[in-house]
């Protein structure tokens, strides 16, 4: 195992090499534990912490060194990363994102908003007409992003009915490109995990396409699927999607390109549970994580640990909430949807200025960010080795935020609900070689969801 844990106290803003009067650091034995500490009042506490948790013993070092390459990552704060990804699996490979299925109240509507709204375009269908008689389904793409709205066609359908009453509009499904699904289901059988239906095939004029689906966390589940031998639009039994998409393609266009990563929500104490389930029932390994000393405001906080697959593609932060003063983000959304599931999608786009002026002449709403952020960014940057290429008047009023480490910097922004529950909403994110989440911003996120949660009455 190779950690990088870094812990940032009273970084002296007058030091452009992060030099700090008291710094330890060292690496210790087979796991490879690269450890720093900054601040006298901090150390032992922190020290101790350490300790315990990796269960090495770590000798003091009071020499004055330099810490430049280990204080920058992350915007200078703690996190731990991950570059053992473990032993390669010897067979099946999950490739990047397929396609993301919600479970709505009114399929057509839902489509029709994102298309207005994100800058969908009208993909696929099936319903009645391809002879659907209990599901009707509204697919719409944006590049290689894939969102398939489904909802029932008919009075008893007890599970969508359920699901809807509980939930709300939500994620249902989160499915994966693989290959050599055979396998890829039979491990996750053998590590105990429950198969909501097994592998089967689909075959239609244009080809044979294998699926299969397993349980997540809470009612939340994967559906992998293996399209080696299809050649048709999306799915089989799927047709051309009947929606007129004249009047969307006279919008602005977005140019949202990806599936960035997908945030999963948990209960207290339920993260590290769902977090060594990807890693025992797929495979996945840990890339990345941080918790609740580093992630807070004065009123909540939260722990979170991101999985990927081998070759970090998929990348799905687990998160959950930490003890505060007052409820969380994190807890909000267990509240309103009745338990774990898929808080946020965060989709990638090359140039966030322009997607966010098409985005907002589309009527897409977005937290906002207070001007202190950005005074506070401008002194930051001062010390930092990274330029941002952006202009940072035009970030700071479409209300953009900033993360960065030496080696790059990502700039990201959050819708507000997609839905009235306060539950589901979209980032957009762009990266300048930055492999990061924003934890940097986490902060300010939070502080701009409880503003909007103070609004609701949930504070």
């Amino acid at each position: 195992e190779r950690v990088n844990i870094v812990f940032n106290y009273d970084m002296p803003e007058d030091s452009d090499t992060y030099l700090h009067r008291v710094a330890r650091a060292g690496r210790f034995g087979t796991k490879g534990l690269a450890i720093t500490f900054v601040s006298d009042e901090t150390d032992a506490k922190i020290l101790n912490e350490v300790q315990d948790r990796f269960d090495v013993n770590i000798p003091e070092l009071p020499e004055e060194i330099d810490i430049s390459s280990y204080i920058p990552e992350y915007s200078g704060l703690a996190m731990t990363s991950y570059t053992d990804k473990g032993q390669q699996p010897e067979s099946g490979r999950f490739v990047h994102f397929d396609h993301i299925t919600f479970w709505v109240g009114n399929a057509k509507q839902a489509a029709l908003y994102y298309c207005v709204h994100l800058g969908f375009k009208p993909f696929a269908y099936r319903g009645l007409e391809t002879g659907s008689r209990e599901v009707v389904a509204h697919v719409v793409r944006q590049n290689d992003v894939i969102f398939e709205f489904q909802s029932a066609l008919n009075p008893g359908n007890a599970e969508m009915g359920a699901h809807l009453v509980r939930h709300g509009d939500g994620v249902k499904d989160i499915a994966f490109s693989v290959e050599n699904i055979d396998f890829i289901v039979a491990k996750a059988k053998a590590k105990g995990a429950v198969v909501v239906r097994d592998v089967r095939e689909e075959t239609d004029n244009f080809g044979t396409i294998k699926l299969a689906t397993v349980q997540t966390f809470g009612d939340t589940t994967h559906t992998f699927v293996e399209r080696s031998q299809y050649k048709g639009l999306y799915l089989p039994h799927y047709k051309t999607s009947p929606l007129d998409a004249a009047f969307v393609s006279t919008l602005p266009p977005v140019g949202l390109r990806f599936t960035d990563h997908c945030v999963g929500n948990q209960p207290n104490d339920a993260m590290e549970s769902v977090t060594q389930w990807y890693e025992k029932s797929l495979l996945f390994h840990r890339f990345w994580s941080v918790d609740d000393k580093q992630i807070h405001t004065e009123y909540s906080s939260l722990r979170s640990i991101v999985v990927t697959n081998w070759d970090e593609t998929i990348k799905m932060p687990i998160n959950e909430p930490a003890p505060g003063k007052r409820k969380s983000q994190i807890q909000e959304y267990i509240d309103y949807y009745g338990g774990a599931g898929i808080q946020h999608i965060a989709l990638n786009t090359n140039n966030i200025i322009e997607s966010l002026k098409a985005l907002r002449a589309r009527g897409m709403e977005f937290l906002k960010t207070p001007d202190t952020y950005y005074k506070q960014l401008r002194e930051n940057l001062k010390q930092s080795k990274v330029k941002i290429v952006e202009d940072l008047d035009v970030l700071q009023e479409l209300n953009i935020l900033v993360d960065y480490d030496d080696n790059g910097y990502l700039l990201q922004i959050f819708t507000k609900p997609m839905q009235d529950r306060p539950t589901l909403f979209v980032e957009v994110i762009q990266r300048r070689n930055h492999t990061g989440f924003g934890a940097g911003n986490f902060k300010a996120l939070f502080e701009a969801i409880e503003a909007e949660q103070e609004l609701r009455g949930n504070l």
